[in-house]
């Protein structure tokens, strides 16, 4: 029988595994698999990207959501409002529990989007992508946006919110601001995230876990220094500890 503390404490850790996000950035069905197994119970939800969708299809997603997991399926679909709802619908089927649309497709297609789940029997939670973490604010003039960083994410999840959708993707250097102007009623989910001393990578915008979670996101995507590491189970472990509060 569990003492209080005891209890205290698995609740408290079964709290910050909902809010980490493990991504599978591999490209077969049998390393993402030997992920999920390695990372174990230090984890209960995993994105899928363009990457493993791409190469393995649907089937891993049936396949990980049979054994328990929650599946992000990070798809940032981005065309007319048709299309992106006929492909909402499609997803829904997988009883995913977070997809990604781009947020630049503009008010209708996210309606659109956001319906389309809504017709689900297990809606998924709809996430629209702001700015990615690996853009830098020299390169907004280049495809035709004013203004800084903050405004266009500012932009964007206004635009997203109003338009139905649960939350947002965006980096943890915007979350403040976010939660500022636009209240705490929606999930902002932060990539880009780095434990102290990880290597950077591609991304041009990090942070680290507790930075995240203390700046007002409500789950964080870490894949490499997790995925990547000796022991990924530790190392989630880390993690989960880094956000424990």
């Amino acid at each position: 029988m569990l003492t209080l503390q005891a209890k205290s404490l698995a609740e408290t850790t079964r709290h910050a595994r909902e809010r980490l996000i493990v991504a599978l950035d591999v490209s077969s069905s049998a390393a993402a698999q030997k992920i999920v197994f390695e990372v174990g119970d230090c984890a209960c939800i995993f994105k899928i990207g363009t990457q493993l969708f791409t190469a393995e299809g649907p089937q891993l997603v049936r396949d990980l959501v049979a054994s328990g997991r929650k599946v992000f399926l990070d798809l940032k679909l981005h065309d007319i409002p048709n299309t992106v709802a006929s492909a909402v619908a499609e997803v829904a089927k997988l009883k995913v529990s977070m997809l990604t649309v781009h947020a630049s497709g503009g008010g209708k297609m996210l309606a659109s989007a956001v319906a389309a789940a809504g017709q689900a029997p297990a809606p998924p939670t709809i996430l629209a992508v702001t700015v990615l973490t690996s853009m830098e604010h020299s390169e907004l003039p280049r495809i035709g946006v004013r203004g800084t960083i903050v405004d266009q994410t500012l932009r964007l999840a206004t635009l997203a919110i109003t338009n139905g959708c649960d939350g947002i993707v965006a980096s943890a250097h915007e979350v403040r601001e976010l939660r500022s102007e636009l209240g705490k009623d929606f999930a902002i989910v932060t990539p880009g995230i780095r434990p102290p001393g990880s290597e950077k990578g591609d991304q041009a915008r990090v942070v680290t876990p507790a930075e995240a979670i203390s700046a007002g996101a409500t789950h964080i995507v870490v894949g490499r220094p997790i995925t990547g590491a000796r022991d990924p189970a530790a190392a989630a472990r880390e993690i989960l500890q880094q956000i424990d509060f």
